[in-house]
This record gives structure tokens, sequence and C-alpha cells, in this order.
């Protein structure tokens, strides 16, 4: 123990810059000062990288990082990336967390991870994987984020120490890179080493770790002549002379490691430390790595070799009993053999073996010729599955033996595939599925195989599923249920990546060849559901009244069944029939239930059900259904795509709502969950076009035009069909910005589009509206005969926000004389839906109607009435024009907040508003046409309700 606190000592020489970094850090981390003087403020987190070649003394660093940080009172989290533990997924971070609940039964555990237990658990270790779906990889990164910031605020101040980073695993690696610039906002100091020169292609998140996280890599330089010189004098003692120290710094470059593997060489030969005997150095240098390593090791003996490539093989925290089995030699001789690998300074350790520096296990492991190094990771395979470790321990030696037809190989291979799937490691496992592939599998086993490979790159390469599916649609199969799995999986990956004619036609094929009416059924349902979304369907109303025939017969016995009817519901929308139709089949649908993360049926159709209420004017129900999603979404770790969709669309349902803060809220939530997926992905253009909506209607129309640059929001459109409709959110843009003749052209073409297609309702897709709107500059008459067709299409949806909203906008071009009657009707029907943005905007274009026509006392009501709702639904840019038509009618726009006239009436808001611009009773009477006692009873009831007295009701009021 003594040895080893003076080589502690004497490698951290010429690291006094370092150990400063690692001390402020530490001090801000603690609040405390190193030299004991005043407490710091605040905790604050950080992060430091160390780099440097291999033996400058990074691992030392490291251990001395720990050791001042357990002195401190700091929780210490440490973990060692491996070279032979690359290829096991999660190994950096079960060495982080794992030690942390060590000991805690399942329900313990339960309770500390909560609703994470069943996401996180697995890929840590602390519980087997379930039969459900996986976790995507983001949702799994969200779940270890969530352990690791709840212990280092549970366990402040703590220190995350992670050395041999470039040989950390790559799901471990990319996680802790996203997390890692985050640690300035805990009481956690993240302390990572690495070779720089040896940083794998898949850490270039890692790489650019120290910059986001503020500073530069603390890059460790060899050390000088002097230092080395210290070194050896306190090894060998102060007669070292001058030559013979200066013979050892060139010799090993000023490396820390090899100057003290050196100098114990020096030692253990009795060599006199003088220049006589300096030429000795480079022949004992030699030894110390590569070959000379090698022929030292060579001499210890063929048992004592095979012991040690053995646990070259096994990596680290090496089990001597496992490797004595891997190397095929008793309990004695395995004993002899570690004996003499730690007298000969190779191995270290007692119950667990290390190699002592990396560098010797890395010699030692490329020493092993090919054949035999192959030859011992198979052994190695099966011995850690005899020893009941499991297949996903044994699959990184499978992943390195040579295929040789072995079922065996084949079944390990695939169970380690399953396991390390469901433990969110989909790479991981799509390796062991591919090296199966190789070996190669049986014949009646090769279509199996080909699905579980491509299922395994489901979420990251959705191309390469496509390929491995079709393939195995090739080979013979047996099972008709396989084959039916593979066809769905297929058809999905297909629509998911933008080709859903091909899902269409896959289905189609195998419509025709199976057998089986219940199976025959779903694939029918499925191809309803992908054909639901096609932008060039060529046949849509024939498949409408198909469906509308079958639907109409079925009870919704089965999810196939509901699906079928949930697929009828949406049709029913897009087509505007009348809206208790929709509602009705919409409730038919969810009688059995429709659920969201069923992975073998995707979340659309549950989605496109609960949608169907917002257009029905029931969003309540709507957000009850999407609350019901998410939480099952949650609950699975599908945190990517599926709830980038869940957010977006519940920010759209509150934008119909008129909630537009709250919308724009969610819909950026969504967006940014979409960009982590990736660009170009239906989640982003859902979330774009949305936002983009939001912002128009808050008056944002130069952010608007903004997002849609930034995300190349315009042609050419996906050919899946999104909501809203991607191409009228693009002309409605254009129109925002005053480019009425391209909106006119993007709004005509998606009329073409959608209208062969039966897609009339303007509740969904108001295309119509806004292209009267764009054609009333140049072709007036043509805009009052194309709004008045809308007008048609909403009154026989027959919901009152679509039928308001059309009113509204066809006011907008319609003669003056029909103006204010179209606009009476639309706040009428508005008044009556959960519309308030769009009642908002009748409120105040009726307002200003009526002002234009003399109606000054109507015009007030309806302005203030407009501008209130207005000011509740976060409409910015229309609280300007309503204040402005306010201003223009000589009255004051009042200040008071929205929530306080929520309780009044709209007599009594007039009153509100009159009394605060300083009007007297007697002035306010003869504006309303009303009596002095009715105002009287009016003003009375507004102070009460507002809790104030007419004086203060006057001070709330805005300059003119």
């Amino acid at each position: 123990m003594v040895q080893r606190s003076v080589r502690s000592r004497r490698t951290l020489l010429e690291r006094e810059s370092e150990l400063a970094a690692v001390d402020e850090a530490l001090g801000e981390l603690t609040g405390l000062r190193a030299d004991g003087g005043e407490p710091r403020g605040r905790p604050r987190g950080a992060v430091l990288a160390v780099a440097g070649r291999a033996g400058i003394g990074k691992t030392t660093l490291l251990t001395e990082v720990r050791r001042r940080a357990a002195a401190r009172g700091c929780t210490v989290l440490a973990a060692r990336g491996g070279d032979q533990e690359q290829r096991v997924a999660f190994h950096v971070a079960r060495q982080l967390l794992q030690p942390q609940f060590a000991g805690a039964g399942e329900a313990d555990l339960r309770a500390q991870l909560g609703s994470w237990f069943d996401i996180v658990g697995p890929a840590l270790g602390l519980c087997a994987p379930t039969d459900g779906a996986p976790p995507d990889p983001q949702g799994l990164r969200d779940g270890l984020d969530w352990v690791l910031t709840h212990l280092a605020v549970l366990r402040a101040p703590m220190v995350l120490v992670l050395d041999d980073a470039h040989w950390a695993d790559p799901e471990s690696l990319r996680w802790l890179a996203a997390f890692a610039p985050r640690a300035e906002e805990l009481p956690l100091l993240v302390v990572v080493a690495y070779r720089p020169d040896e940083l794998p292609d898949h850490a270039e998140s890692f790489r650019a770790l120290p910059g986001r996280a503020g500073g530069r890599p603390l890059d460790l330089e060899p050390l000088s002549a002097v230092a080395v010189a210290r070194l050896v004098r306190e090894t060998l003692g102060a007669h070292a002379d001058d030559a013979f120290c200066r013979e050892c710094w060139a010799v090993t470059a000023g490396n820390p490691f090899e100057t003290v593997e050196l100098t114990a060489k020096v030692h253990d030969r009795g060599v006199t430390p003088t220049e006589d005997a300096a030429h000795l150095l480079r022949d004992l240098a030699a030894a110390v790595k590569g070959s000379g390593l090698v022929a030292r090791l060579e001499r210890l003996g063929a048992s004592t070799v095979r012991f040690a490539w053995a646990c070259a093989v096994l990596g680290t925290e090496i089990n001597p009993q496992l490797a004595a089995a891997v190397a095929g030699l008793g309990h004695e001789e395995a004993a002899d053999a570690a004996d003499a690998l730690r007298g000969a300074r190779i191995l270290t350790g007692g119950e667990l073996l290390e190699f002592v520096h990396p560098l010797i296990a890395t010699a030692v492991y490329r020493a092993i010729p090919a054949g035999f190094r192959v030859a011992l990771h198979g052994q190695a395979a099966w011995c850690v599955v005899d020893d009941g470790r499991g297949p996903a321990a044994a699959a990184r030696h499978l992943l390195e033996t040579h295929p040789d037809g072995d079922p065996w190989v084949v079944q390990q291979l695939r169970a380690a595939a399953a396991e390390t799937l469901r433990s969110g490691a989909p790479d991981t496992a799509r390796s062991c599925l591919a090296r199966a592939l190789r070996e190669p599998p049986p014949v009646e086993d090769r279509a199996a195989v080909l699905y579980e490979l491509g299922s395994a790159s489901l979420l990251t390469e959705p191309a390469t599923t496509v390929n491995h599916l079709r393939a195995a649609l090739q080979e013979p199969i047996a099972d008709s249920a396989l084959r039916h799995r593979i066809v769905y999986r297929l058809s999905q990956v297909l629509a998911h990546s933008d080709r859903l004619a091909e899902a269409s036609d896959t289905l189609a094929r195998e419509i025709k060849v199976t057998g089986d009416a219940r199976v025959r059924l779903r694939m029918v349902a499925e191809q309803f559901m992908w054909d639901a979304f096609r932008a060039d369907e060529p046949d849509h109303p024939s498949r409408s009244r198909r469906m509308a025939r079958l639907a109409d017969r079925l009870t919704g016995r089965d999810l196939t069944e509901r699906y079928i009817i949930g697929l009828r519901t949406w049709d029913a929308v897009l087509r505007g029939e009348p809206a208790h139709i929709a509602l009705r089949h919409a409730e038919r649908a969810l009688a059995g239930g429709l659920g969201w993360a069923d992975p073998d049926r995707g979340f659309e159709v549950p989605v496109l059900v609960a949608l169907a209420f917002t257009y029905a004017d029931r969003p309540g129900r709507t957000e009850e259904l999407f609350a019901a999603g998410i939480a099952d979404f949650e609950r699975q770790g599908w945190r990517g795509a599926h709830l980038s969709f869940a957010y977006t669309l519940l920010g759209y349902v509150r934008f119909r709502r008129g909630r537009l803060a709250e919308a724009e809220d969610f819909v950026r939530a969504g967006l940014r969950l979409a960009e982590r997926v990736g660009p170009g992905t239906p989640a982003q253009w859902y979330a774009v076009g949305i936002l983009i909506e939001v912002l128009l209607a808050r008056g944002r129309v130069h952010e608007a035009a903004q997002t849609a640059e930034d995300h190349s929001f315009g042609a050419p459109f996906p050919a899946v069909v999104v909501f809203p409709d991607a191409q009228t959110v693009y002309g409605e843009l254009l129109l925002a910005r005053g480019l009425t003749k391209d909106a006119a052209a993007e709004l005509a073409a998606a009329g073409r589009r959608l209208e062969p297609r039966g897609m009339r309702n303007p509740a969904w897709c108001p295309w119509q509206l806004h292209l009267a709107r764009a054609e009333s500059h140049d072709a007036p008459e043509q805009a009052v005969t194309t709004a008045l067709e809308a007008v048609a299409r909403a009154r026989q949806f027959g919901a009152p926000s679509a039928v308001g909203q059309a009113l509204r906008l066809a006011a907008e071009i319609s003669p003056g004389s029909a103006r204010a009657k179209l606009l009476e009707e639309s706040v009428a029907h508005l008044e009556r839906s959960p519309a308030a943005y769009e009642l908002a905007c009748a409120l105040v274009a009726l307002g200003t109607e009526l002002r234009r026509t003399g109606r000054a006392r109507e015009a007030a009501e309806n302005l203030y009435r407009g501008l209130d709702t207005a000011v509740q639904c976060g409409a910015d840019g229309l609280i300007e024009t309503a204040r402005d038509e306010l201003t223009a009618a000589g009255l004051r726009p009042r200040r008071l907040h929205s929530t306080e006239t929520d309780t009044l009436t709209a007599r009594e808001r007039t009153v509100a508003d009159l009394t605060a611009q300083g009007h007297t009773e007697e002035e306010i009477a003869k504006e309303l046409n009303a009596d002095g006692q009715t105002v009287t009873r009016s003003l009375s009831a507004v102070c009460r309700k507002l809790g104030t007295d007419s004086t203060g009701l006057r001070t709330v009021s805005g300059p003119p």
C-alpha cells in the first residue's frame, strides 16, 4: 500500500497545471476552496477532458482525481473502456451506474427508478428485458439521463470518471457525449480520459465534447529530462548518475509508464545506474512492450503464455477460473501461471485479474497467432455460456470467430440479439444477427434470421431493413405466421420511409395469395391505412366506398376490425361527411380499445380517430386520448418520432382551440424531438407545418417565413399526407407575405391534388378558403364562387368551427353589402365552437365592418370582445389590429387582463370598457341606448366581479 502511494506521487510529476484545473473544478463543485479559505458560491458542475497518447499518465491522473474527490466528500462514479469490451452494449454505463443500485431488490429498484425501471433496467443489467417492444435509442438515452441526473442531485456532489473513453462501447459513449454538457447545470463533475488518435468513428459527438462544454482538453505532455531523473532516483537511489538518467529519458521519450517500467526492470536485474550501464537501457526498454514483452512472456512457459492469452481475450475484470477454462488449464496450473504473470508485472489483482496497463494487454492480445486467437474466442464463448453468463456475454467472442455452419453459434447470436435489442441496443443486435447470417443458419431458419435482422435495423437503417425483409420473403418459409409478420413489417418500414405506394403494393400482392380470412382482413386494413396517407393514391373514391361497405358490416370484435372502423372514421372526416357520422364511427372504433404503443400495429389509426374529435369540435375528447397515448409512448420508452408526433399534434389541437402560446410550446417540443430523429422525416414536416400555422396566427409572419426557410419547408412536398396539408400551409404563408400570385398557384395545385381524392372538408384542409383570398386580388368574382363552395362543404360537415371559419374568410372577399351578414353568422357559429382564435378573428372583422357602416355601438362591443378573446389566445397580431380599429373608432383600447373579464357578460364588458375610458354613467347610457338604472346595475356587477370600484376601474385605461 505504501509502495502504491509513492508510485502515484512519482508519476504525477509535472502535472501541476492539470491538478490545479482539477482542484478548481472540485472547488466549484463542492463550494469549498482547496486551501480551506472562504466558501465559494453556488456549487457548479463542469466537464474536464484529459487527452494523451498511451502511457502518458492519464490513468494515474484520474486516480488522483478520484482520491481528491473522495477526500472532499464527493460521490465517485468510475468506469473504464476496454479494448475487448467495445462490442458489449452499455458496458461503460453499467460500470458507472450499476454499483449505485447494488443490493436493491426489484421492489426497491422500481421505487427508485419509477416509470424508467422497465426502460433502463435491462440496459444497466438491473433486470431482465421484458417481452414487449424495445425502447427506441433516444428513449433509452432519456432514461439514462434521468437516472444520472437523479443520482447527481440525490448524492451531490458527484464526480463521474471515465478512463480509456476511446474504448467505450458506442451506446455508452453516445449517451455520455450528449449528457455531459448538462453537467454544468448539476452538482456533477465529469472527467474523461482518452487517446485522441484512437477515437473510433462512432465517437464523433464525443470528439467535440470538450469544446461544447466550454473548454479545451487537458493535453498531457511527456515528462522532461529533469522529471525522468527524479523518477529514476526515487526508485534506484540518489546515486543514479546524470548520464544514466538522460539515457532513460531518451529511451522512453518522457513516457511515464515506460519510465516506471524501465526503472523496475533495472532494479529487478540489479543493474548499476551509471553511465557505463546506460547502453543496456534500450534492450531493457524493449522488454516493456511490443516484441520484447512477448519474448519475456514466452520465457515464462507454455502454460503461462496460454493463461495470459486467455486473459487478453477475456478483457478486463478477469475471473481466474474462467480464464483457466478458456486456456484449458487445471486449477493449480492456472494459479501458478497467475503468480508468474504477477511477478513479471503483466497481471495484477487476486479474485479478479487485470493487466497492469492497457498497453500490455494490447501487446499480449496482438501476439496471439491469428488462428489460435479465433479458437480462443470460440472457447471463451462456450465457457461464458457454460458459466451461466448468457448469450449476450458470449456474443462478443462469437463475433470474432470464423463462420462454420454451426447451429449452436446461430442460436446464441440470435438469443444475444434479442436480449440486446430489448435492452435498447439495436446496433449491437444487428451485428450479432449479421454474423449469424454469415454462419450461415440452417435453410429453414434463414428467413427468421433475416426478419430479425431487418427488425433490428428498423430504427437506424430503414433502407437496410427493406433489403433484409425482401430477402426473407424470397426464402422458403414453412411458418405462415412468420411470413405474415415479415409482410407487415416490410409494409410498415416502407411507409415510414415515404414509400407508401410500395407499402400498399406489398400488401396487395400478399392479399391475393393469403388463404386465412382473418389474416387477409388485417392486410386489407393495413393497406387501407397506408393508402389513406398516400398523396398520390390513384383511386381514393373507390377505396373509400369499399372501406365504407366493409366497416359498416364489422362489429369491432378485434383490433383489426376496430382499425378498419377507425380508418372509416378518418375517411368520413376527409370527405366532409356530416360530423355526427364520423363521431359515431370513432366511438365504435374506441369501444374495444385502440393501443398507441403496439409495435405490430403502429400508432397511426389511434391518432386519426383522436383527431376526428377535434375536427368535429370535441377537442377535449382528443386531448384525453392523446394524454393516454403519450403515457403509452413514455412507458414503452418511445421518445423519438412517436413522441414527436404526439406533442406536435397535441399542439395542433391547442392551436385549433385558440390557445396559441400553449400550442407553440407543444409544437416546438415536438420539433425538437423530430430533429433528434433526423431531418426530412414526416415528424419534422408535421411539426414545421403546424409551427408555421401557429406563428401566422400569432402575427409573426417574418418568423414563420424564417422557420420555413430554415427547415426547407416547400416544394417538393412529401409523398405522405401530413396534417395540416404542407402545400396548403405553404400557400397560406405566401399569402401572409403578400405574394398573392404565388400563393394562388400553390393553393390551386393543392386543390388539384386533393379534389380527385375526395378530400373536400375545409375543416381539415381549408385550401379553397385561402385560394379565394389569393384570387380576390385579380379575379374577385371567381374568388367569391370559390369561397361559397367551401362554405357549402363546411355546412355539409356541420361542425360550428368549420362553418364559422368558412363564413369569416368568405366575408373577407365578399361585396360590402354581404360582408356584415356573413360575419354575424360566422360569430354565431363560432360562439358555439371551441375555436377561440377563429372567434376572435370574426369578432374583430365584424367590429371593423360595423364601424365602417356607421354602427358604432355594435362595432365597439364586437371589437372589445374580439380584443379580449385575442388576448386570451395570445394572438399578438390580431390584438394590434383590434387596438388600431378601436383607436380609429375614437375609443381607447383598455388594458384589462383577459382573465379579469372572463366572467363578464357582453353588456358588462362594454360598460367596463367605457368606464375605463372615463365616460360617465349618463354618457354610457346614451351610448348603449339604455336607461341609467340598467347602466348602474351593470357597473355594480362589473365592480363586484373585478373586486374594484369605478375609480379603480378607470385606472386600467390605456392612452388614446
